[in-house]
């Protein structure tokens, strides 16, 4: 991409860049995690590197008080994209 190329925005929904603690639920475990960005439809969330994520699971975000139930779309190192309902 060169100096001249635009960014093209694909994404149905603007993202707000938010900092939120939160925690992913499993059968299993409680996960720390942090919110990065979030829309209607979805979030990108921090982890540990180390941690074992499922691809479906229960997100629970305090500053919210709610609990989404939510599915991992990507995965990119330390980061996960997720379709929340």
């Amino acid at each position: 991409m060169g100096p001249t190329d635009q960014h093209i925005e694909r994404r149905s929904h603007s993202r707000g860049i938010v900092l939120k603690d939160a925690t992913i639920i499993t059968d299993d475990a409680n996960i720390g995690c942090s919110v990065r960005n979030q829309h209607v439809h979805g979030a990108e969330l921090r982890v540990d590197s180390g941690a074992t994520i499922p691809d479906r699971f229960v997100l629970y975000v305090p500053a919210d008080d709610a609990s989404y139930r939510a599915v991992v779309r990507w995965r990119r190192n330390e980061r996960l994209g997720l379709q929340i309902y």
